[in-house]
């Protein structure tokens, strides 16, 4: 029988975008063991309406729930966290939920110019949660917002087969923006456009820093783990795991994310 000292810490998002979150996780807390959840048959999460989302997410912690009973869960996707966070809770009030937060606070906290962008997904960069962060954490600030599903898109299925070149070119767009609109700042708002922090950085230029909410989600995945159900000692046995929704076996291109972030596939 499991314990709550060697129950798994679950990640989730809509595709691969939260794995660059659970390789720090994995990094600072190296005695857990880790499941993530690629809702594939829900993807992409950033055309859908808010109550699509949060249906969605429901049904994904849910089944994350019902088959590893998680010692806590990690919604590693902004536009799932912004539509669903109160009702996972509400809905999983024993198993602790952490959300992840653009990091509005600290681009605003080391913008000299008091401008800053932020790149999400098409529903993120216009939900009501984003817009409180703003107007919360930087409201002396100028902040310019874009959308841009088709760089989730590109992430999610052309990530491993572009080039240096087409990496680069699929985020200039978005980056162009944000330099014809001045900001010194600019907030990685999907967690999938992680992948793509250097390419962001190189075409932005050395003016302009590039913020993401990875260290901040798993200091707080490790403060709750720490004030509930406790971080490990030992790491206990078994392999990471990565799990895909839908009935499509998991096929090359989900195989070498996995492998990349050290998990073995576990099916659907």
């Amino acid at each position: 029988m499991k314990t709550k000292y060697d129950q798994v810490v679950a990640f989730y998002d809509s595709g691969v975008g939260g794995l660059p979150y659970l390789e720090v996780a994995k990094r600072l807390l190296p005695a857990e063991r880790y499941v993530y959840l690629a809702d594939r048959d829900g993807f992409p999460y950033g055309t859908k309406s808010r109550e699509q989302v949060v249906d969605l997410a429901l049904s994904a912690v849910d089944a994350l729930i019902r088959t590893h009973r998680p010692k806590a869960v990690a919604v590693a996707c902004n536009t799932a966290s912004a539509a669903a966070l109160q009702e996972l809770r509400r809905a999983f009030p024993e198993t602790p939920i952490i959300g992840t937060v653009p990091a509005v606070k600290p681009a605003a906290a080391s913008s000299r110019l008091r401008r800053i962008g932020v790149i999400a997904t098409a529903r993120a960069a216009e939900d009501p949660y984003v817009l409180d962060l703003i107007a919360r954490w930087a409201p002396d600030c100028f902040v310019a917002r874009r959308g841009d599903q088709g760089l989730v898109d590109f992430v999610e299925n052309h990530l491993f087969s572009a080039t240096p070149g087409e990496r680069l070119e699929a985020v200039r767009p978005s980056v162009q923006f944000m330099l014809d609109a001045g900001v010194d700042a600019i907030v990685l708002a999907c967690t999938h456009f992680l992948y793509l922090a250097s390419e962001f950085a190189q075409v932005a230029g050395p003016g302009v820093r590039i913020v993401d909410s990875r260290d901040g989600v798993v200091a707080q995945l490790r403060r709750v783990l720490l004030a509930g159900p406790g971080i490990n000692r030992s790491r206990p046995e078994g392999p990471d795991l990565m799990y895909l929704t839908g009935p499509e076996p998991f096929g090359p291109k989900y195989e070498s994310f996995a492998a990349s972030f050290g998990l073995e596939p576990a099916g659907s």
